[in-house]
């Protein structure tokens, strides 16, 4: 019998891979079978590593690569795609857009600047954008073609602070909706999967221990989620068994909203 969950043949670019969910995302969809381009802003280390993680485990096939590209800026979103092509020799069939930023001050709206918002909004709502687009005239057509957005449940919490982070969000939200629909006769679907709070450095960053303790009691299950939370339901979408979830938005938080 077939393997519906196998993404055997199937390449996938994972924009900020290189910690975090991302590089949760990218080392499973590896474990399906994929090839993989890292994405990373920054941290060539830590993209390297996990391109390290993923052709250590079949040294005779190169299975991942690494590629530095800012999300913001089309021409280097534009080479993500390139460097698939180059890489395995064929358009890449799924986009996972991971890459974000959430300012840790999180400041209420009166004292956000305008420095803070577009920054955010240049990064998480921009960049997602700017990769959808690509992806729309790039990705595999008639079969095996996923576009998959993080967001965040936060939208759905409307948790005070996070105004410009929420907005992006949900910018991200609407537009891959939408953007499902005019997928129509292609067969690649759109769809966002969005965790709650997840035991990452950018969730840790700028908070105290009383006040992580306290959000993790928020949840019904009482505790912070893990990126291996997440990473299996994204793989779950990229393959053929998740063809018939499109243009939704899944909340993946343990019940947080």
């Amino acid at each position: 019998m077939a393997d519906n969950l196998s993404l055997e043949g199937r390449v996938a670019i994972v924009t900020g891979a290189s910690r975090g969910i991302g590089r949760a995302i990218a080392i499973h969809l590896a474990q399906k079978g994929a090839k993989l381009v890292i994405n990373y802003a920054g941290n060539v280390e830590k993209a390297e590593e996990v391109a390290s993680i993923i052709n250590s485990a079949d040294s005779t096939v190169l299975k991942a690569i690494t590629c530095k590209a800012d999300v913001s800026k089309a021409s280097e979103v534009s080479s993500l795609f390139d460097r698939a092509e180059e890489a395995f020799g064929k358009n890449a069939h799924i986009l996972v857009n991971c890459a974000g930023v959430l300012d840790p001050k999180c400041p209420f709206l009166a004292e956000t600047s305008e420095q803070a918002w577009d920054w955010t909004l240049d990064i998480n709502c921009k960049g997602a954008f700017l990769c959808c687009r690509e992806a729309a005239n790039r990705l595999v057509k008639g079969g095996g073609g996923r576009i998959i957005n993080i967001t965040s449940s936060v939208v759905g919490s409307l948790r005070p602070g996070h105004t410009a982070y929420a907005a992006s969000k949900a910018a991200v939200e609407t537009m891959t909706k939408i953007l499902a629909r005019e997928l129509r006769g292609t067969k690649i679907t759109a769809n966002c999967v969005a965790p709650g709070p997840v035991a990452t450095d950018m969730f840790f960053e700028g908070k105290s221990e009383a006040l992580i303790e306290r959000i993790a009691k928020e949840g019904p299950l009482e505790r912070i989620g893990e990126v291996d939370d997440v990473a299996p339901f994204v793989a779950f979408l990229a393959s053929d068994e998740g063809e018939w979830v499109n243009a939704q938005v899944v909340r993946v938080n343990g019940g947080f909203v």
